[in-house]
């Protein structure tokens, strides 16, 4: 059987791959176990010269690479370069950190006689189930730091993004990766089940907290590390004493960059009732001017939804939201069955009854909401099942720290959102996720720890 991928702005074939089957699998498995007998004992050196290879073809194929990610996902090519360059960031960090944190290390010792040693080792084989909406940053969080740990990586990608995980597997190929370190698995929900209920040592999952829910009770019994980065309703706040053009344009395009499908993409906004107003004014003045078109453009600003069948659940809570008396301050609801595309919409007058203020959107429409203080505005940031990031705007960075201290979320922005490091761990709290990956925490989630209690023998 064959995956069809199709480019969402035309919903044109852009290409074939062939799917993997339970059997097909199964051997691959193997292959990887047999593979990851001798990749572990390879010194930390000489990962390091493979995945530096990686990095610089990923450099060198760039445009090429930028333009398939474009056809099979609808992320302009402009913001497909960028994620490509940040990767090789990425991975520059991991390259430099991994050593030294895998490192075995004396932690205590009694004279001559004990010795106590902390080793790191590798869980084995990893399965690493990526996304579509930045299948560069999300998959190279996963493989690059298993890779670099000594692990064995099944890599399935998005059937949304199988092309360019197609193109990520043949990097490797041309890096110098032994055969069977790192295998791709192709295939749509049916093969994902296939690789959660096979041999694995561990596994990592981004997408939708309904899937990774589902995931997790699939494969509880296998009691393996599991690491999930799911949903989102990433709240921000803007105070009463900030630059309002300034903010009202950042978080604009928090909101909307990538189409709004970001996982840290700002999903609901809260003002400062002394500014509402003016704010509301200064973020339809920026929302103007993205330019929505073909995604190949270089001025073109939002492509086309990924999965254009999500237009009738983001339609849908535009819909709730003005029956309970939102009103639509920009854009409108979109009928249209033959585009991919979706303008930005913009609602205020918006509160929590509302789904667009409490579910996941992961799509170019937002809700604003006036708020009288701090107070409240921390009540409803918290008042989500989810803890991603946070958003404050404050030109006091002790109140707006104040603020944040008090948010359920993993990540805390002061003035600034949609942003992730690979120096800090990137991790979810109540339905967002379990686990961390970037940042220390995940590099060591790809090690686990054997302890060593050494007595000398001469009495």
């Amino acid at each position: 059987m064959t995956i069809d991928i199709l480019n969402p702005a035309t919903q044109k074939i852009v290409g074939q791959l062939p799917t993997d089957t339970t059997e097909d699998i199964a051997f691959k498995i193997s292959k990887a176990k047999d593979a990851g007998d001798e990749w572990k004992k390879t010194s930390i050196e000489h990962r390091q010269k493979i995945i530096i290879n990686f990095s610089k073809a990923m450099a060198e194929n760039i445009t090429e690479l930028a333009k398939t990610q474009s056809l099979e996902t609808g992320k302009p090519a402009k913001q497909a370069q960028a994620e490509i360059n940040g990767t090789i960031n990425r991975i520059k960090y991991f390259l430099d950190y991994t050593p030294q944190l895998i490192k075995p290390e004396t932690v205590f010792t009694e004279g001559n006689t004990i010795r106590e040693e902390l080793h790191w080792e590798p869980l084995g084989v990893i399965a690493n189930i990526s996304a579509w909406n930045y299948p560069w940053f999300v998959g190279s969080n996963v493989f690059i730091p298993a890779l670099l740990t000594g692990n064995t990586v099944l890599y399935k990608p998005s059937e949304f993004a199988s092309l360019t995980g197609q193109n990520i597997k043949n990097l490797w190929e041309k890096s110098g990766l032994p055969d069977g370190v790192f295998q791709m698995i192709c295939g749509a929900a049916s093969t994902g089940d296939a690789l959660i209920n096979a041999d694995i040592d561990g596994l990592f999952f981004t997408g939708s907290w309904a899937t990774g829910r589902a995931i997790i009770d699939q494969s509880a019994r296998k009691l393996i590390p599991i690491g999930m980065e799911l949903g989102g309703k990433d709240p921000a706040y803007c105070t009463d004493d900030i630059n309002i053009k300034k903010a009202a344009a950042a978080i604009a395009d928090g909101a909307f960059y990538n189409c709004g499908q970001s996982c840290c993409a700002v999903e609901r906004i809260y003002v400062h009732t002394k500014i509402y107003r003016e704010f509301i004014d200064g973020f339809i003045d920026a929302v103007k001017q993205f330019k929505v078109g073909n995604p190949l453009n270089e001025d073109t600003y939002l492509g086309p939804l990924t999965r254009p069948s999500h237009r009738q659940y983001l339609n849908a809570q535009i819909e709730d939201a003005v029956a309970k008396g939102a009103k639509i301050v920009f854009g409108k609801i979109q009928t249209e069955t033959d585009s991919g595309f979706f303008h930005p919409v913009v609602l205020t007058n918006t509160d929590h009854d509302m789904d667009i203020m409490q579910e996941e959107s992961f799509g170019p429409i937002i809700g604003i909401q006036e708020v009288s203080n701090d107070e409240k505005a921390i009540n409803l940031m918290n008042d989500s099942r989810y803890g991603l990031t946070s958003s404050v705007y404050c030109n006091n960075i002790q109140r707006a720290e104040n603020i944040l201290s008090k948010i359920n979320t993993g990540s805390a922005y002061v003035n600034c959102c949609d942003r992730i490091s690979p120096y800090l761990p990137w991790s979810g709290r109540g339905d967002s996720g379990l686990g961390s990956t970037l940042g220390s925490p995940g590099i060591r989630a790809f090690v686990q720890p054997k302890s060593w209690h050494i007595k000398s023998n001469n009495d």
